[in-house]
């Protein structure tokens, strides 16, 4: 019922009477000083009786009446105006109408009213924490007739500024036309629906509505009114949207680089040289759709510039240093979006070892974000491993090599400082890989006695010392440290020939291939440990297999277990007479029974001789 147009008819009456009995506030309709109509809110809260009386509202609505009046009188047709009221109960809002007038009752007191099943529905309907609206479906353009407390804070409109109006009003520039023709349609067929929608407060503020519509019908199945329930969803529904836009961007990331990783992870694999690795991944990564180019460069140790390894995709004059040389300053992912084209700059390090640094170049104004990053990082680092892999296996490979001697007096370094702490001298001998990798270093040392070994190594906070063997002459120790130079070398391609160490200096004999940078690694050493000293340099050629290339063909023939007794038996004197030490003290030190240790060493004994007397 639209009760701001004016006193309603007996028809709208009858087509209104299921929609009123919801609302919670007595409503009167006065034409001329008679009320024609009360609902059985108004009839109970100010004892009417509509039949077979007077309607008199003069007497009816005494002592109220007079300001009613006064009220009505003042207001214009088609507007609304509240009255206060010396009520204890109740103050009014009056709707002026071109044949009447519509007296709407709101409660004011703080009085709890009469206990009854209309009071609480009023009660439960005006207090609800969503916005409630009613419209009248036999009135023009279906505006609504009521709305409840929780709809004014929702949308920032009084009851004056809303009722009498479609609620379409709510609609903006972002309201979903999709959502709008689903009510429609489900008003249309006198159905409930439930969409969501953007709309707008009187403020002009967007939020999100969860609208549901349902009609209402009288006891004969006829339709008389529709009630809306408004409920504020913005919250979920930004995080909704988030969560929609991530999964989005998530899912354009993997489409694109799923596959180049993988494939980047074959080229690592199968590349038998540092050139052919970064030549496949560069063009590997041009032929990415979401990508230009990339190229790898490396800093010239001479003059600092970078240079420009491999490329793909990319001309020389499209290879800026920048964010490359930043990049090499800080060892960070440098990412430029300047210019238009987003670039990205990745370190290739592989346990501290710098080997350049991969520049990628997009092909869209998307910027590159957190998780593009991560990804190109991790491809990065696996670059830099299989490099790393390839740099070191030519120490095994090649025949030209140089001889470096340096001397470390760098008291980190723990053969240097066991030297000084108790006048012994040690010798290096081998080192093993063992899981987890650590790298344990055996030396025999000779002018100390393992009581003075062990109390040295108590003041090398990185070093863990055990003493295998110990002889009047000579001591067979197992040294593992953080800071040892033979597994840092090893993964730099440098092969540890031996260390002698005497009186606080331990004397280095590197093998670094020929084709490496051979000043770089020295300078890498210098870096690492102070008061490095170089002692020289020399080529070699080998020809045929060298005395080292038949231990190595050897040591991989034998497994850990094998290799460790046969190399423990023989430093521990084991093959000398009188024994020194025996089978049963060195399985102690492997933590095997004596019997196993006897059947890894007669294995190991028999692959040495087959490999001595090329019986394959």
């Amino acid at each position: 019922m639209d009760t701001a147009r004016g006193t309603p008819d007996s028809g709208s009456v009858s087509s209104a009477t299921a929609a009123l009995e919801h609302v919670v506030d007595p409503v009167l309709a006065v034409a001329d000083g008679v009320i024609t109509y009360a609902n059985e809110a108004a009839l109970d809260a100010f004892d009417l009786s509509m039949e077979n009386g007077s309607r008199d509202a003069a007497t009816l609505l005494d002592p109220h009446w007079n300001a009613l009046d006064a009220a009505l009188a003042e207001t214009t047709v088609g507007t609304a105006r509240r009255v206060p009221l010396e009520h204890d109960a109740y103050d009014a809002r009056v709707h002026r109408g071109e044949g009447g007038a519509t007296i709407t009752f709101e409660r004011t007191s703080e009085r709890e009213p009469p206990a009854s099943d209309r009071v609480v529905k009023e009660r439960a309907i005006n207090e609800a924490p969503i916005g409630i609206t009613i419209s009248d479906p036999d009135r023009e353009d279906n505006p609504l007739v009521y709305i409840n407390d929780a709809y004014e804070e929702l949308t920032g409109y009084s009851s004056d500024e809303v009722v009498g109006r479609n609620c379409r009003f709510l609609q903006g520039d972002g309201s979903d036309p999709e959502a709008v023709a689903t009510m429609r349609e489900a008003i249309d067929a006198e159905r409930p629906v439930t969409v969501e929608l953007t709309n707008y407060r009187k403020d002009g503020t967007a939020f999100w509505n969860e609208v549901t519509i349902a009609p209402v019908r009288d006891a004969a199945g006829a339709l008389t009114n529709y009630v809306g329930f408004q409920n504020d969803v913005t919250t979920r529904k930004e995080a909704e949207l988030a969560l929609e836009r991530r999964t989005a961007e998530l899912e354009y990331i993997l489409d694109r680089v799923e596959g180049l990783i993988q494939d980047v992870t074959d080229v690592v694999a199968g590349s038998t040289s540092r050139t052919e690795l970064e030549t496949a991944v560069c063009e590997r990564i041009a032929a990415e759709s979401a990508y230009d180019g990339a190229w790898i460069g490396e800093r010239d140790p001479a003059s600092g510039a970078i240079e420009v390894r491999s490329s793909g995709g990319v001309t020389p004059a499209d290879r800026p240093t920048e964010p490359a040389a930043e990049t090499l300053a800080t060892d960070e992912v440098t990412i430029d979006h300047d210019g238009g084209t987003p670039r990205a700059s990745f370190p290739l390090s592989y346990d501290g070892i710098e080997y350049g640094v991969l520049t990628v170049r997009t092909n869209r104004d998307r910027p590159i974000d957190d998780r593009e990053t991560v990804i190109l990082s991790a491809l990065a680092r696996a670059v830099a491993s299989g490099v790393n892999a390839r740099e070191t296996s030519r120490t095994l490979e090649t025949d030209a090599v140089v001889a470096v001697e340096l001397e470390l007096t760098d008291p980190a370094v723990a053969p240097a400082a066991l030297s000084a702490a108790t006048d012994g001298r040690l010798e290096y001998r081998r080192s093993v890989h063992r899981t987890g990798d650590e790298t344990a270093s055996l030396f025999t040392v000779r002018g100390a006695s393992g009581d003075d070994l062990r109390t040295a190594a108590v003041e090398l906070p990185s070093a863990d010392l055990t003493v295998l063997v110990e002889q009047d002459e000579a001591c067979l120790i197992e040294l593992i440290d953080g800071n040892d130079p033979v597994a840092w070398l090893s993964a730099r391609g440098v092969r540890t020939r031996a260390i002698e160490s005497e009186a606080g200096a331990a004397r280095l004999t590197l093998e670094i291939p020929r084709s490496a940078d051979v000043r770089s690694a020295v300078e890498a050493v210098e870096d690492r440990y102070a008061g490095t000293d170089v002692v020289s340099f020399r080529q070699r050629d080998a020809d045929g297999e060298t005395r080292e290339e038949f231990a190595a063909r050897l040591e991989a023939s034998l497994t850990d277990r094998q290799f460790a007794a046969l190399q423990r038996a023989y430093l521990g004197g084991y093959f000398e007479w009188p024994r020194p030490t025996t089978g049963e003290e060195l399985a102690q030190t492997m933590n095997v029974s004596r019997p196993t240790f006897h059947e890894h060493l007669r294995a190991a004994e028999a692959k040495l001789c087959a490999a001595f007397f090329g019986d394959d």
